[in-house]
């Protein structure tokens, strides 16, 4: 489900950074953004989740968040103010002349998509997977594991959580700089902006998945929310077809 054909296009982010977007399909727009130290096309592609999309009659578009992909990966800690990233994906859907579309993200992706509704997005409907409650009102909360992550590489035990974290890095070709510097773009959520989210919104996460807090109590504090659960912990369930069906069933149903 890889050889999908794939448009590839670059639109100006914040400060002029080219951020890469790439489309697959044709029919209802649905934005889709990944997570930290991941890449368009591990998130959305490789597993088969576009596929799915496509079939279900989505235009798929899936930028690379900036210092991820193919998008500019500045080493300068300036290119990467807080908020940086809903900046960049308010960006995409303005440039592209998205008007009726679909918005959702995996991880650091649902938390953009989040910041995105924060400051005027106006999606049909929403997705956030890979995400809780804490995950959105506290960003702080993950952010000393990756600093350890990213200034200790190569020196974790096998096998371990830090280990597995820095494997998946290698496997993206992520930048460590540019990673490092990403942190400093999490920004929080309000608990009262979350509350008034009015768009229909699915929290699909997996089953042994607490990265990022409890998502059923993100399901719960959307006043339209619908829990969908998958197997697997965080890295895992993105691998997960139960992912992309989840997706189509919320978008679909």
């Amino acid at each position: 489900m890889t050889d999908l054909p794939i448009e590839r296009r670059d639109i100006e982010g914040l400060g002029g950074l080219p951020i890469a977007v790439h489309i697959v399909g044709e029919g209802r727009d649905l934005l889709l953004i990944h997570g930290y130290f991941s890449n368009a096309f591990t998130n959305w592609v490789r597993y088969g989740h576009a596929a799915r999309l496509v079939e279900a009659g989505f235009r798929v578009i899936m930028p690379d968040l900036r210092g991820h992909g193919e998008s500019g990966k500045p080493q300068d800690a300036a290119a990467y103010p807080r908020d940086a990233l809903t900046d960049d994906n308010l960006a995409v859907v303005e440039q592209m002349g998205l008007k009726d579309y679909d918005l959702g993200g995996y991880s650091l992706g649902a938390r953009t998509t989040s910041r995105m509704l924060a400051r005027g997005a106006t999606p049909r409907r929403v997705i956030m997977a890979g995400m809780g409650l804490d995950g959105l009102i506290r960003t702080i909360g993950n952010v000393g594991y990756y600093t350890n992550v990213l200034k200790n590489l190569g020196t974790f035990e096998r096998g371990t959580s830090e280990w597995m974290t820095e494997a998946f890095l290698r496997t993206t070709k992520g930048d460590p700089v540019a990673m490092l510097h990403i942190l400093g773009t999490f920004a929080d959520t309000p608990l009262e902006t979350i509350k008034a989210v009015e768009q229909p919104a699915a929290v699909i996460c997996g089953a042994d998945d607490r990265d990022n807090g409890n998502a059923q109590d993100l399901a719960e504090t959307l006043p339209h929310g619908r829990y969908y659960e998958i197997p697997g912990n965080h890295m895992a369930a993105v691998t997960k077809k139960e992912l992309g069906q989840a997706m189509v069933d919320f978008l679909t149903g």
